[in-house]
């Protein structure tokens, strides 16, 4: 027998949502961003999927980036925040890896680098996000520089992040784009801004790139509805079961600390799974969990491998029935909210301890 948590694959869905961002973006190449083990969700595996529907990969290092190639993914992957140190410039030529430019130190360290063979080149610019980036006045600069070098593969492409895009009404996505738009006019070479939400929600921003994360996995990155994202599936679903059913009196309490009270007699089911499966301890009482298809919520802190839902409400509930605890008829942001955070940082935190199933169809 096996501990029934587990996070179910749906390779499917993840086709569906690449096909969304394709059909948004009909015009543009597509890169998947899949940093962060792909989300959680596994990078070799996803990559294998992704890598004939998609133009290219984006990683956070080159650490992740050889995975994939020990992995036998051929395609282009680009190294978002670029390399941290001069000795990585050669072992990225050689694994034929793209790589951003977004200061004065990483330029000069690509002009001074003895490289196999060039390559490839992403210039990013800070419109502001202040995290990364040339500032639009270095733009033209570090852009001739580059051809100028004779260590970069072709034309750079030129590209910008959004601090604010998944705030649909927020002016500061206009003010990036215009403002993106005018530090690269003038200047040969692909452009490319848009993120999840931007692909969702931003056609001006789609550009020759988009470089999708969040949404291909099949969650909104947005606090309230949006049209697009509707059409999304998710690709994680995190599943459980009942191992315990249990009636209490009005007044007991749930768990440690006795965080949670009846207020009338109701019916509790535990259920195998918690912040050591990537649960997160945060989530408050009320969380929404879904118990044989129907909503339910928390009652009682998170513990490492249990917790405790209130099932009073529901039809008879036994040990083995099902539990979804986020994906498939939830979303994962609703469970994020309950837990003062963002569905990104649950799905990528999601240890090794929970096993992956893979759902090919």
């Amino acid at each position: 027998m096996t501990r029934p948590s587990q996070a179910r694959l749906d390779l499917g869905a993840l086709r569906h949502n690449v096909a969304l961002a394709r059909e948004l973006a009909p015009r543009a190449r597509l890169m998947a961003v899949v940093k962060a083990n792909a989300y959680g969700h596994g990078a070799v595996t996803m990559a294998r999927e992704l890598e004939p529907r998609v133009d290219a990969l984006a990683v956070a290092c080159t650490e992740e980036a050889m995975e994939l190639r020990e992995a036998g993914i051929r395609c282009p992957i680009l190294l978002l925040e670029g390399v941290f140190e001069p000795g990585e410039l050669p072992i990225a030529a050689e694994a034929g890896l793209w790589i951003t430019i977004d200061n004065e130190v990483q330029l000069q360290w690509l002009e001074e680098a003895s490289l196999p063979q060039p390559i490839g080149c992403w210039l990013k610019i800070d419109t502001g996000m202040h995290r990364l980036g040339a500032l639009p006045a270095q733009v033209a600069g570090f852009y001739q520089r580059l051809l100028s070098c004779g260590k970069v593969a072709g034309t750079p492409v030129l590209s910008t992040h959004f601090a604010s895009a998944d705030e649909l009404h927020s002016p500061q996505t206009w003010q990036q784009i215009e403002l993106f738009e005018a530090a690269t006019a003038g200047l040969e070479g692909l452009r490319s801004a848009a993120n999840s939400p931007a692909t969702l929600a931003w056609p001006r921003a789609h550009y020759d790139w988009i470089r999708p994360g969040f949404m291909l996995w099949g969650n909104s990155p947005f606090a309230e509805a949006q049209p697009q994202a509707e059409h999304l599936r998710p690709v994680m679903t995190l599943t459980s079961a009942v191992i315990s059913v249990r009636e209490i009196a009005a007044g007991e309490c749930v768990g440690y600390g006795a965080s949670w009270q009846a207020q009338r007699p109701s019916r509790i089911a535990t259920v195998t799974i918690g912040y050591g499966d990537g649960y997160p301890r945060t989530a408050t009482s009320g969380t929404p969990v879904l118990v044989n298809g129907r909503r339910a919520t928390l009652a009682g802190r998170v513990s490492m491998d249990m917790i405790t839902v209130d099932v009073t409400d529901l039809p008879p509930v036994a040990i083995g029935d099902p539990v979804v605890l986020w994906g498939e008829g939830l979303p994962v942001g609703d469970v994020a909210r309950h837990a003062g955070t963002i569905g990104y940082e649950l799905l990528t935190r999601m240890p090794m301890r929970t096993p992956r199933v893979i759902i090919a169809d």
